[in-house]
């Protein structure tokens, strides 16, 4: 797994790219490099999770697993009264979300380095975002889903994208048993949002 993305300290030379690109008619522009999840491209998975996504109208957003940020940075642009925040382990992939959160000129977001919900500690959301790692292996992505309800406030969302044929199954039962609760929220080219609420 030294390759992979899903790393402290991606091995590779950070080779920098622009990415511009449109959700829900707005203009967005990322700056991406290797050693993070999808650099060239929005990746399908990423880009139905951010057109379908069901926000709050008022406090906290988590997204799990960030990369270079495109759903927070949608979720915070989306909706300004929103306080975003942002965790990656990778911290190419951390530095590169606060330097798209300042080119996207936001302020109601924050990014913080550290394996899922360690960097937050205590804190609750009324949603928490995430394209998971899938594979990185179901021993990262499962305490992703189990460990969620006690980071969501009450009747908060857990919203996640998966590929319907890799992990989608395992996904929805692990889902349903943390919560009780797993409905198809979208899906679309062989992707589908899972969504659960606390």
């Amino acid at each position: 797994m030294s390759n992979h993305y899903f790393v402290k300290r991606p091995k590779s030379k950070p080779d920098l790219g622009i990415l511009r690109t449109y959700f829900r008619g707005r203009l967005f522009e990322f700056v991406t490099a290797s050693g993070v999840f999808s650099k060239t491209r929005i990746d399908p998975g990423t880009r139905l999770l951010i057109e379908f996504m069901t926000l709050p109208e008022r406090g906290s957003v988590l997204d799990v697993g960030c990369g270079y940020g495109p759903v927070g940075i949608a979720a915070a642009t989306f909706n300004p009264n929103l306080r975003v925040v942002m965790t990656d382990v990778n911290e190419r992939a951390v530095w590169l979300a606060k330097e798209n959160a300042k080119r996207n000129a936001l302020q109601n977001v924050e990014v913080k380095q550290g394996l899922l919900y360690e960097p937050v500690g205590d804190m609750r959301f009324e949603a928490i975002l995430s394209n998971p790692p899938i594979t990185a292996g179901m021993k990262i992505v499962e305490p992703l889903i189990t460990e969620a309800p006690e980071h969501l406030v009450k009747d908060g969302l857990l919203q996640v994208v998966v590929r319907s044929k890799i992990g989608g199954k395992r996904l929805t039962s692990l889902m349903n048993r943390a919560f009780g609760n797993v409905d198809i929220l979208a899906r679309k080219g062989g992707y589908r949002i899972l969504l659960s609420k606390s």
